[in-house]
């Protein structure tokens, strides 16, 4: 079964925040180096894509956890891997092996738990793809609002070798995630396009989505999620929702979405609005409500499960799940809130001209 004929049956569930995981084994330097990167000569605590490379029964072992909680869909440990963002520690040059090693985390965390649950629902792997720490709408340099630190050519480069990593390591889906500059966006749509015309899947692959096929060869399905950064209702570089659902939907994502930035409560209004215009289907994994002083999330599971729950009855959304801040706790609940309720219908678009 492709995922997309799932989705008309169902409401799948994404997993909960990796980096919340991670941060429960409190590791140390020492912990992220392994042998390997002993002699390192740059800190590498807090690379947390790298441990899918050090210490990689971490990673399967939290995928494992969301797994059993009820995830039909786990997203690599990629959300940094890229040579832009690994430069923070002089670690570009294994960008694509920490996509490989990353899928295969993922994949082999699959394998097991389907050898537990031979008789399990199907699961899927997002190859995850960040925003960068560098973007293309938006100057560094308040001095010099036209300055970019980096080149639109650059990024899609940087994807290009990212999703190169994460097809090679065996992903279902590429998730383009946490979007708060849409031109990053452009670029990482512009690299997966550009990357399956060039490298074709073949049809017979299960994974090829089929809306539309690449002539004799397809591509994998695509999900779209952007980041409402505060009360405005846009994004970090000052679109509307409705204009970042315009700027996307050109990429026909099997899915386009909002996570992360902000709690259930405050992502309601605008889950409503997107299930209202999307002509594909939505999805939406929100914080933990939105963080305490500390910078810590309070909101209870069943909480998030409950406003989730609210969204499914309303028929808003056909993947839900959890971004900072949530747990295999969280996503226990919201799996078994939404388990036996009927995934958002595809609105019928009608071309026309006015």
């Amino acid at each position: 079964m492709s995922i997309r004929q799932d989705l008309e049956k169902r409401i799948l569930v994404i997993d909960g925040a990796m980096g919340t995981m991670i941060q429960r084994h409190k590791l140390e330097e020492a912990d992220y180096r392994g042998q390997r990167f002993a002699n390192w000569p740059s800190d590498v605590k807090g690379n947390n894509d790298l441990l899918s490379i050090t210490n990689p029964e971490i990673i399967i072992g939290i995928h494992l956890q969301y797994l059993e909680a009820g995830a039909d869909i786990i997203e690599t440990n990629t959300f940094s891997s890229t040579v832009i963002a690994q430069a923070d520690y002089d670690m570009q040059s294994l960008a694509y092996e920490m996509n490989v090693a990353s899928a295969q985390c993922a994949r082999k965390a699959i394998e097991r738990y389907k050898t537990a649950h031979p008789d399990s629902l199907p699961k899927y792997v997002a190859g995850a793809i960040g925003p960068l720490n560098k973007t293309l709408s938006l100057s560094p340099d308040v001095n010099n609002p036209g300055y970019r630190a980096v080149t639109f050519d650059e990024v899609v480069a940087a994807y290009t070798e990212q999703i190169q990593g994460l097809v090679d390591g065996g992903v279902d889906i590429i998730l383009i995630e946490t979007i708060f500059d849409t031109l990053n966006a452009k670029a990482a749509i512009f690299a997966t396009k550009q990357f399956f015309r060039k490298n074709p899947l073949p049809l017979t692959d299960s994974r090829v989505d089929f809306n539309p096929p690449l002539g004799a060869g397809g591509e994998l399905p695509i999900m779209i999620s952007g980041t409402i950064t505060d009360a405005s209702g846009r994004t970090l570089s000052g679109q509307t929702l409705e204009a970042f659902y315009i700027s996307v939907k050109h990429a026909n994502p099997i899915s386009i979405g909002l996570n992360c930035a902000l709690g259930a409560q405050e992502m309601r209004g605008h889950i409503e609005e997107l299930s209202s215009i999307a002509a594909c289907y939505t999805s939406a994994y929100p914080n933990a409500g939105l963080p305490n002083a500390m910078g810590e999330y309070d909101e209870q599971p069943h909480e998030t499960a409950h406003f989730i729950e609210e969204w499914a009855k309303d028929g808003w959304v056909n993947i839900v799940g959890g971004c900072c801040g949530t747990t295999p706790d969280h996503i226990k609940h919201i799996a078994d809130n939404v388990r036996k309720l009927q995934p958002r219908k595809l609105p019928v678009v009608e071309a026309s001209l006015v």
